[in-house]
């Protein structure tokens, strides 16, 4: 089952079904650089018991969940955009979608309720792959790649139907996976 796609900017990645790792089990990533030195992304799918206001004092009107990005510093706080429009900065990691940018606007845009909560998704750490190492566990079958989604999918809020909803969109010949238990032994 090696997906036939290769890892890339803009990327997601898909974990296998039975991925044991905790930190990616049933998650989709968001890869936001891969290069021949290693690879960044951010976990969609899993969100943490934080807000915003529980990490930055000066932001107390604004009720953003924070997601867990991935295990590599859990002390940095990150942030995905569709609107650059407004803070005017940013990567572009792929049309309509960008990483990170100036922060001390983007905090006075929140204090004044001007970005919507589906406009951007912060992370608390982030993913990361060493040289060869993302492409090992390719490999090893451990994701698989979709390239072709809908930039508005990064924003969704239901994270428990978003790998689900991954797998299908990546065709028939992934869709059944969808369906696997988390549990083999469960089938």
């Amino acid at each position: 089952m090696i997906s036939p796609i290769q890892p890339r900017n803009g990327a997601l990645l898909v974990s296998e079904p039975f991925m044991i790792d905790p930190n990616f089990k049933r998650s989709v990533v968001l890869l936001t650089e891969f290069e021949i030195n290693g690879a960044v992304g951010f976990v969609l799918n899993q969100k943490s018991n934080l807000i915003l206001s529980n990490l930055i004092a000066d932001i107390t009107s604004t009720e953003f969940p924070i997601y867990i990005g991935g295990p590599v510093e859990n002390d940095s706080l990150h942030f995905l955009h569709r609107c650059y429009d407004k803070i005017e900065s940013g990567i572009k990691i792929r049309d309509g979608l960008f990483w990170g940018g100036n922060f001390e606007a983007l905090k006075i845009l929140l204090q004044n309720n001007m970005i919507n909560p589906d406009e951007i998704k912060f992370f608390i750490g982030y993913s990361g792959w060493g040289a060869g190492q993302l492409e090992s566990e390719m490999k090893e079958n451990s994701w698989m790649v979709a390239d072709k989604f809908d930039s508005e999918l990064v924003f969704v809020e239901d994270e428990e139907n978003l790998w689900r909803e991954v797998v299908v969109g990546l065709g028939p010949k992934y869709a059944h996976i969808a369906n696997f238990p988390e549990n083999p032994s469960l089938n």
